[in-house]
């Protein structure tokens, strides 16, 4: 089912603004990590959307499994970035105040709802249905690469202490800041990494899959 062109151009705007907004408020919020990582993934999402989805949208037969295996390993590995306190880890590492209230109330509560409402708009073919799902697919398939560059980097607070440690960055008092740096800990491990393949899977494929369709039904 082919875009109409006005709503074509809506939909890319609209997609633009969101992924514009959500980049300013995390920099606001905690610093450029997000800039880069969501904001990356969502500028690249919408370059695969909008050259394929937008243009014709996907059967639902082919794209929601597809979206529903990926965001469900995506919430499996988050069970993990939970109990070994990524976003704390991650404070620690680049010294940006990202709490753990803050990872559970957009990963583990607005996340999933946005995730149902994705999948009932792409069961009816809804044009930003299909934006947030290429950007779960390239944050799936790409963004959870950095799990294993993270424990080679030096982190920002106490790089050679290996205990939790506690500190206020930018007026916020973030609590327990585990440190896995390789060369302190001796242990190749960061928050999240033993399950990060997982969403890679799914996400990696949707990607071939889903421009592989739209190469095949172009015509």
């Amino acid at each position: 089912m082919e875009t109409t062109t006005l709503k074509k151009n809506l939909s890319a705007i609209v997609a633009m603004i969101f992924i514009v907004t959500v980049s300013s408020i995390g920099y606001i919020k905690i610093g450029w990590p997000p800039v880069i990582i969501v904001g990356g993934s969502g500028l690249i999402g919408w370059i695969f959307w909008y050259f394929t989805y937008l243009k014709r949208s996907v059967d639902p037969k082919v794209i929601l499994p597809l979206f529903v295996l990926t965001v469900v390993s995506l919430q499996i590995h988050m069970i993990e970035e939970y109990l070994t306190g990524f976003g704390p880890a991650v404070s620690r590492l680049f010294e940006i105040p990202w709490t753990e209230k803050g990872f559970v109330v957009v990963f583990t509560l607005i996340g999933p709802m946005m995730y149902m409402l994705t999948a009932l708009g792409l069961f009816f073919r809804f044009p930003l249905a299909g934006f947030i799902a290429w950007f779960i697919f390239i944050g799936s398939g790409f963004a959870e690469f950095t799990h294993f560059i993270f424990p080679l980097l030096e982190p920002s607070i106490q790089p050679n202490n290996p205990e939790r440690v506690s500190q206020i960055i930018n007026g916020v008092m973030l609590s327990d800041m585990p440190n896995y740096y390789l060369k302190t800990t001796g242990e190749y491990y960061f928050s999240g990494l033993y399950t990060a393949v997982l969403p890679m899977l799914p996400g990696g494929y949707a990607i071939f899959k889903l421009v592989k369709h739209h190469i095949e039904n172009r015509s």
